[in-house]
């Protein structure tokens, strides 16, 4: 008798349905026509159908679109010829499920007509169940999301926007619950919830959160490095770990933000899963931090150098702003000198207290243009090696007997040189002092400091300039006042620019100070929070020297201008002219001017008792007063040459050993300078 049952007792037909019913992979059994006639529970959850929807529906609807008609010909010529395929055959295949997502399957196909059945039944596995395929799918997707990242940096300018992104990039790429990121606070204490993201959220942004070692975010900012935790609920290392347990998310890993080597805040993600994370959610999130520490640092480097251009492109309006205002000035003040010794007014006090008034206003117009010629960097300077340490020393002591009892004073002075002008240098301290003061009513510290440092701070290095000195000097003036917010910060060294009440400020001391700086080949740094206070740095280049230096002598050996010395004018502009001549002819001196550098070359060929050249730098088109100066010299070795500007020591050409008179200049700051001059060519 044949035997039909391999299984004594079990009812064929009913075995190998059981044995469709539980195999893991997917099954369809399809006729030759294409038409599905059954299909296994692995193949509903795989396809996405319910078995009502599947049976029935033809093969070729499990198919992409874009393959539809070739599958359809391939399943006609295996019709024909039908014959067994196993999997592995290297063929990249793709099954469409009924959302119309795809995925990537190995097929076998087992014909059943050898057996009298006209059916094939097709075995499919999805390729993603393989331990190694799944792991190299999921470094591509981290990979994919990494890129997705860059693409949208490339053109984001907003640092937030890119701060925002991120949670929400890394949330997505490894399926946690929360993500978010931590900037920690200038003052080290406290972390900032920048940007956070997740159904889970326990903060929210602005949130302040403490920062210390026994904190998973402390940890990471103290040590430099990433932290794992596979399960809160067995973690001892930190704190956080019954707050974690509470909110259903035991398994966390967080990862430093950097900024140019100094940790400034952490990326975390956390999940409701165990052990959640492994070595390559490690190196996405490592990479997601490095690439948002990037593209954060080249952001903050182009709007430092925009806002240098910005002040750049003011400076050069002001500057010239400035010496068109100090020509004018010398007109008016000149005139008013000349007015003031005129016989007919010398004796009426009336007329006497309006030129007064006139004349002091004038002075007060002199100290404006001085500012904004300080801030564009065309003011005269004269620098020279200053023992910074004994500048604050005097400076300090002045400043504790003239500011607020309130205000407590303190120094920490490193003995180091700088090369300044030491004048300005103090005006641009006191700016600072006085600007630190108005932003402490109510009294608090003033702290300054100096040292020596190697360069300028990496934030600093899109406005830097050329320099060949070998490091500089730090001074520092810090103040525990109300702070500036974000806006009030990117506008603080703009002219102008002020909080203080009407009539209260001007808005250009830090204007000044900036332009000093970097005039001085330094460079400025501001510091500033809302409640934290303001520290506003000098560098300025630093100078090593061997013993002290010798003190200037000066061999002027002349009282006053000689009587009937020959003086050649050299002024572009006839008011200006008009009033120097006055002056010299007061003087007793026999004046022959003229408007520009070409006639005053002319007659100094043709005019040997010429005792004096006395010439503006900028004379309209033509040649400049030094290059004048140095074809006089050349022709006449030994000529008394004194320069005057109301603008810049920077149209100087090489060598700067001239005598320069800044305008506006009064009648007895002219005389002073001829005889210098005169003096030191004796």
């Amino acid at each position: 008798m044949k035997q039909t049952s391999l299984v004594p007792g079990f009812d064929d037909g009913a075995v190998f349905r059981s044995l469709f019913a539980a195999y893991p992979d997917a099954l369809l059994l399809v006729d030759l026509q294409g038409v599905i006639g059954l299909a296994n529970p692995a193949a509903l959850d795989l396809l996405g159908y319910s078995a009502d929807e599947l049976v029935g529906l033809s093969v070729d609807e499990l198919v992409p679109d874009a393959i539809r008609p070739r599958h359809a010909a391939y399943r006609s010529a295996y019709a024909a010829h039908p014959r067994t395929r196993p999997m592995g055959m290297q063929m990249d295949l793709v099954a469409k499920r009924r959302d119309g997502s795809e995925v990537m399957v190995e097929i076998a196909l087992s014909p059943l007509q050898d057996h009298g059945l006209p059916y094939v039944v097709a075995a499919i596995r999805s390729v993603g169940t393989y331990p190694r395929v799944k792991q190299a799918l999921q470094r591509a997707r981290y990979a994919e999301h990494l890129a997705q990242f860059g693409r949208f940096a490339v053109d984001a300018r907003d640092p937030q926007e890119l701060l925002e992104l991120v949670p929400a990039i890394a949330a997505e790429a490894l399926q946690v619950e929360t993500a978010e990121i931590l900037l920690l606070e200038p003052n080290g204490l406290e972390f900032r919830v920048a940007a956070i993201t997740g159904a889970l959220q326990e903060l929210a942004v602005g949130d302040r959160i403490p920062s210390s070692p026994t904190s998973l975010a402390g940890s990471v900012v103290a040590d430099g490095k990433a932290v794992l935790v596979d399960d809160h609920a067995r973690e001892q290392r930190f704190q956080s770990a019954a707050r974690a347990m509470e909110s259903g998310l035991p398994s966390e890993l967080a990862v430093p933000l950097s900024d140019r080597g100094r940790t400034i805040g952490v990326l975390a993600v956390r999940s409701s899963t165990p052990r959640r994370f492994g070595d390559d959610e490690l190196r996405f999130l490592d990479s997601l931090s490095s690439l948002l520490a990037t593209v954060l640092q080249r952001a903050q480097s182009e709007e430092a150098l925009n806002h240098a251009q910005r002040l750049e492109t003011v400076g050069q309006l002001t500057g010239g702003v400035a010496h068109d205002f100090n020509n004018l000035l010398t007109v008016i003040s000149g005139n008013l000198q000349v007015l003031e010794d005129a016989p007919a007014c010398a004796d009426d006090p009336f007329v006497q207290q309006l030129v007064g008034a006139a004349a002091r206003a004038t002075r007060r117009g002199a100290e404006l243009t001085s500012k904004l010629l300080a801030f564009s960097r065309r003011q005269v300077l004269q620098p020279t090696i200053v023992d910074t340490s004994a500048l604050l020393h005097s400076l300090t002591d002045m400043l504790r007997r003239t500011l607020d009892q309130r205000i407590v004073i303190t120094l920490d002075a490193k003995e180091v040189l700088c090369l300044a002008d030491p004048v300005q240098l103090e005006s641009a301290l006191l700016n600072i002092a006085i600007n630190a003061r108005d932003a402490m009513p109510q009294g608090g510290t003033l702290a300054f400091a100096c040292r020596a440092v190697a360069s300028l701070p990496a934030s600093l290095d899109a406005e830097r300039e050329q320099t060949e000195e070998d490091g500089y000097v730090a001074i520092s003036i810090s103040d525990t006042g109300e702070g500036m917010p974000e806006a009030v910060k990117e506008r603080a060294f703009e002219p102008f620019f002020t909080t203080k009440e009407a009539g209260r400020g001007t808005g250009l001391g830090l204007s000044t100070v900036y332009g000093f700086a970097k005039q001085s080949r330094g460079a400025v740094g501001l510091s500033s929070a809302p409640g934290a206070g303001t520290t506003v740095t000098l560098y300025l280049p630093q100078v090593e020297v061997d013993g002290a230096a010798d003190d200037e002598f000066d061999a002027t050996t002349l009282d006053s201008v000689p009587p009937g010395l020959r003086v050649l004018l050299v002024e572009d502009d006839a008011e200006v002219r008009s009033v120097v001549q006055k002056f010299l002819t007061s003087m007793a001196c026999e004046v022959v001017a003229c408007a520009n550098a070409e006639d005053a070359l002319r007659l100094l060929a043709s005019d040997s008792d010429i005792g004096l050249l006395l010439t503006d730098i900028l004379l309209g088109a033509g040649m400049r007063g030094t290059e004048l100066a140095e074809a006089a010299r050349t022709r006449r070795p030994g000529l008394p040459v004194l320069l005057m500007s109301g603008y810049s020591s920077k149209v100087f050409h090489e060598p700067q050993d001239w005598e320069l008179l800044r305008k506006p200049y009064t009648r007895v700051e002219l005389e002073r300078a001829m005889v210098k001059v005169l003096g030191a060519a004796q």
